[in-house]
């Protein structure tokens, strides 16, 4: 199939990106990377009047430490953000996520913001960001606002983000050096899009988990915080026993989709299998060290 008609603006700075999302609102589509939009409209799944393009504002694409926080553009490729020794740094658990990304053709055009902008349930990074505790900006008419992570992510393909508002960066506190990470997804093969993933963080202090966060995507309509199952885990050894206790707290937390990639009782044995080697790695690092 072809896209529907519609017309194309080359956004000339941010200032004139979001006065035609003003203008235009639900009828106006943001041109990045594309790897999600383009298909949407060749099966005509998206039928917008207006493509604003915005691959010029290349004030937009590049991360950064600014001393106190990491900002990740929002037109930085996944394909640079894989290659970033900053980010490999500061924020170690983005760096195991990204080569989970598509393949290679999807990473060397598709954005960090295009992710984050649009909330793919089986989306790597808006799990990541969720988990690193990330703060997304974004900017309209009316002004810059900042919305933490944890109040961005609202539904399958909702997001705080509204129509005429354009996401500018991601910002993320440095992880501090005694924090551990660990990522792990399951798909039919690597690259293709997550039946069941989950973002991990904690420290290991006197061998107790402490700080813990979990976060769930994939088998959730959205990228999902644990809380039922942190709390059963924080403060306690990683033994047979928290195994137990966090993998009946998933069930709380988790409400699997039924779709064609498994029943909703398969994919919550996926979560609580794939916890167990994150917090196995986690604890396991901890002692190495």
């Amino acid at each position: 199939m072809k896209a529907p008609k519609f017309s194309y603006v080359r956004a000339q700075s941010v200032e004139h990106a979001v006065k035609l999302l003003a203008e235009h609102g639900d009828d106006a589509r943001i041109l990045a990377g594309g790897q999600s939009l383009m298909p949407a409209l060749n099966m005509r799944l998206s039928r917008p009047k207006l493509l604003i393009d915005i691959n010029r504002l290349e004030h937009l694409a590049g991360a950064k430490f600014d001393g106190k926080n990491v900002r990740i553009g929002a037109l930085t490729r996944h394909a640079d953000v894989m290659l970033s020794h900053m980010v490999a740094k500061y924020a170690p658990l983005i760096s195991m996520a990204i080569p989970h990304v598509g393949h290679v053709a999807v990473r060397n055009r598709g954005t960090f913001g295009g992710s984050v902008a649009l909330a793919d349930p089986a989306a790597e990074m808006p799990a990541c960001l969720l988990a690193l505790g990330g703060t997304i900006v974004l900017q309209s008419v009316r002004g810059i606002r900042e919305v933490a992570a944890e109040d961005y992510f609202h539904g399958l393909y909702d997001t705080a983000r509204q129509p005429d508002e354009l996401l500018l960066e991601a910002v993320i506190a440095p992880e501090p050096a005694d924090m551990r990470a660990a990522f792990h997804e399951l798909a039919r093969r690597h690259g293709d899009f997550a039946m069941a993933g989950v973002a991990a963080r904690a420290k290991v202090e006197s061998g107790k988990l402490t700080h813990v966060r979990l976060v769930y995507f994939g088998s959730e309509v959205k990228p999902t915080l644990a809380k039922t199952a942190m709390a059963a885990t924080e403060g306690k050894l990683w033994n047979g026993a928290t195994r137990d206790a966090v993998a009946a707290a998933l069930a709380h937390d988790l409400d699997p989709m039924d779709n064609l990639m498994g029943e909703p009782a398969t994919k919550l044995q996926w979560q609580r299998v794939l916890t167990k080697r994150a917090l196995d790695q986690i604890s396991g690092e901890a002692t190495a060290a």
